[in-house]
């Protein structure tokens, strides 16, 4: 029998085995969430946070952050959504009150944990779907926004023409000249 004929099926089996190998497992993917003040012991590694909802704070140079303490100065853990990715995430203002489970990358930012939410699929923790973020929606403009809340038009005030001056000038001839 020719060696490599014999050696064609286990190979196959072994490529198959480390193909499958390196993709998560089910069970590796519900891993259990640690909580907030536990986010420093995993700095620079993708986890699973756990907690509480306290504040949705925007900023004014484009970012929103979830704060999970009442003074976010202290806190050991926030997350932040850029103004670029809201549309990804939707309205994250509706998750003031809840206990979410947050999945990504942590990382050191000024001293605390930190994870950027850039989709609505990294949360998790009966948070089933966010409300789109306002079309209109800008950091800026803080309070403008209600969802929900309609509000009448405006009337619009008359128009006033203006008085037009006359294209050419009628002007009669001097009888002196």
């Amino acid at each position: 029998m020719n060696p490599r004929k014999a050696m064609g099926p286990v190979i196959s089996i072994l490529l198959c085995g480390c193909a499958f190998a390196e993709h998560p497992k089910p069970a590796e993917l519900a891993q259990a969430c640690s909580a907030f003040t536990d986010a420093r012991k995993f700095i620079g590694t993708r986890q699973c946070i756990r907690g509480k909802v306290i504040r949705v704070s925007p900023s004014g140079e484009g970012r929103t952050f979830l704060d999970f303490c009442e003074d976010y100065r202290v806190c050991p853990f926030t997350v932040v959504v850029f103004d670029e990715d809201r549309h990804h995430v939707g309205s994250v203002e509706s998750l003031v009150g809840s206990t979410i489970e947050i999945r990504g990358k942590i990382r050191d930012y000024d001293g605390r944990a930190q994870i950027v939410l850039e989709d609505a699929d990294q949360l998790g923790g009966g948070v089933k779907r966010l409300p789109p973020a306002p079309k209109e929606f800008d950091v800026e403009e803080r309070g403008k926004f209600s969802p929900g809340t309609l509000h009448a038009t405006k009337a619009r005030k008359p128009s006033q023409k203006k008085a037009k001056l006359p294209s050419t000038l009628d002007v009669e001839p001097d009888p002196n000249e």
